[in-house]
């Protein structure tokens, strides 16, 4: 359908040339088409739920002050330079969204299935994609409860599927060998898929429990599926075919929604060599180098949360070695652990800036990007860290890197033309425009924005509009000359 013109609310990119209303009647948008690009890079920002971490800040907190608290977060990424924001929809086998199949989570109003009268999730398409920022579904796949005595709802998983929620330390997991439990998630995923429009769906790296000392107690279902196998290789199966089938399942329902994970920062110990740590191929039962490799994953977003100074979890080598997995078109992002800001004189401002420059001078080796655990040294600026990512890591805009298998679909140009008030643009699916300035050296990008808001300011001078799909496929730019 036709999009709406809507009022121009998004802002310039650095650099950029003042605005002003477009006064020439007769100026048309130029019959010229020109090709246009920019560096793609994810510059992403985890909003953790659970415990409250992030949002809502508590569960006592009001409709209007919930969504106060987001459109803050919102703000806060779109200031600092930011193109993509992973919140977390699911923290313990619940919803942050009108879900039929999953109770609505106890983060939200204190106590778990009470509908809290408004839709965080769609809320936060609607505000993100205004702000041009990509909203990616963070859910966590086995994690039943984050504290295995908080009360639950008839229709949750510990109840439901009781036989296979299982206390470990201090939490409620569900058992990843479990078919109930298998089925269950992929409904979750598909129904979300099915009725939001994610730009993504994210795990984290729980798995299998991080170990604490005691076995998983996952006998009965290992002696009831694990036939032929080690119980080691049957867990690590387990999670083989939930990557795999989740992939198959959101790409059937939206190939454009991009599945990423991002797992622990070490493989396994002495890769690369001097690195020591958890083995997570062999106690969190995970295998990202395969899931990499035959292509269930569109991105691989490794934890690197140790810094450049350490020796034995370098951030460097980590990098590189991630960096170099054989990638098959999919792209690797890095984790980067800005909690850790100003806990320690190691973690500095300025380790941040290195790590940075690091992710960012890996581009040649399939790495396009970072997303940045978690938002809340952002929103409260720690040590200036916002004015850094705006000023100095992030200062020009930019697309997210295109999903793998669609980037042949082609994206054909906008329609544009000039009024009184603003050059107005039309496109049947785009996601974005993205709109660059012509300069001595070439084009330059200006600005991004949501393709609903179809009204942009321009100033005197020579410009292209492009139009990006949701799957980061750029058109050619139309060409608009300004008097």
């Amino acid at each position: 359908m036709l999009l709406a013109l809507l009022a121009l609310t998004a802002c310039s990119g650095s650099g950029s040339p003042p605005s002003r209303a477009i006064t020439s009647f007769d100026t048309q948008a130029d019959s010229g088409r020109v090709l246009v690009a920019h560096d793609r890079e994810l510059r992403g920002v985890w909003v953790a739920t659970v415990w409250n971490i992030n949002w809502p800040s508590s569960s006592s907190l009001s409709a209007s002050e919930s969504q106060a608290e987001l459109l803050t977060l919102l703000d806060v990424a779109q200031d600092s330079g930011l193109n993509a924001v992973f919140f977390q929809v699911r923290p313990e086998a619940d919803a942050m969204y009108q879900s039929s199949l999953e109770p609505w989570s106890r983060y939200l109003t204190g106590t778990q299935g009470t509908d809290p009268g408004w839709d965080p999730l769609q809320f936060l398409l609607d505000e993100g994609h205004a702000r041009g920022l990509e909203i990616h579904a963070w859910m966590n796949p086995y994690r039943a409860k984050a504290a295995s005595s908080s009360s639950a709802t008839s229709n949750h998983q510990s109840v439901v599927n009781s036989q296979y929620a299982y206390p470990y330390g201090s939490t409620l997991w569900l058992d990843p060998g479990a078919p109930p439990v298998q089925d269950h998630l992929e409904a979750v995923i598909a129904d979300l898929v099915t009725h939001y429009d994610v730009d993504g769906v994210h795990f984290d790296d729980y798995f299998y429990p991080y170990p604490d000392g005691t076995p998983f107690p996952d006998e009965a279902t290992f002696a009831a599926y694990g036939a032929g196998m080690s119980q080691a290789d049957w867990r690590r199966d387990n999670v083989n075919q939930m990557v795999e089938r989740v992939s198959n399942t959101v790409s059937g329902i939206d190939p454009a929604v991009r599945f990423g994970i991002s797992p622990f920062g070490i493989y396994r110990p002495g890769q690369p060599e001097g690195i020591a740590g958890l083995d997570q191929y062999a106690e969190l039962y995970a295998d990202p180098v395969l899931w990499k490799a035959n292509g269930w994953v569109d991105y691989l977003a490794p934890q690197l949360y140790w810094p450049t100074t350490q020796t034995a979890q370098a951030f460097e080598p980590l990098l590189d070695w991630w960096a170099a997995l054989p990638e098959t078109g999919r792209s690797t992002y890095v984790g980067h652990a800005l909690y850790q800001l100003d806990s320690t004189s190691t973690w500095s401002v300025d380790e941040f800036r290195e790590q940075v420059r690091l992710t960012q001078s890996a581009g040649q080796a399939h790495v396009y990007g970072g997303i940045h655990y978690h938002i809340g040294p952002l929103v409260e600026n720690r040590s200036g860290i916002r004015d850094v990512f705006r000023d100095e890591l992030y200062p020009v805009p930019a697309l997210t890197p295109p999903v793998f298998d669609m980037a042949n679909v082609e994206v054909d140009a906008p329609s544009v033309s000039l009024t009184s008030t603003g050059a107005e643009i039309s496109h049947p699916a785009a996601r974005w425009w993205v709109v660059y300035a012509q300069e001595e050296s070439g084009w330059r990008v200006d600005r991004i924005q949501s393709s609903k808001q179809a009204r942009v300011e321009l100033s005197s001078g020579r410009w292209a509009v492009s139009a990006a799909g949701k799957h980061g496929v750029e058109s050619l730019g139309v060409v608009v000359e300004v008097p």
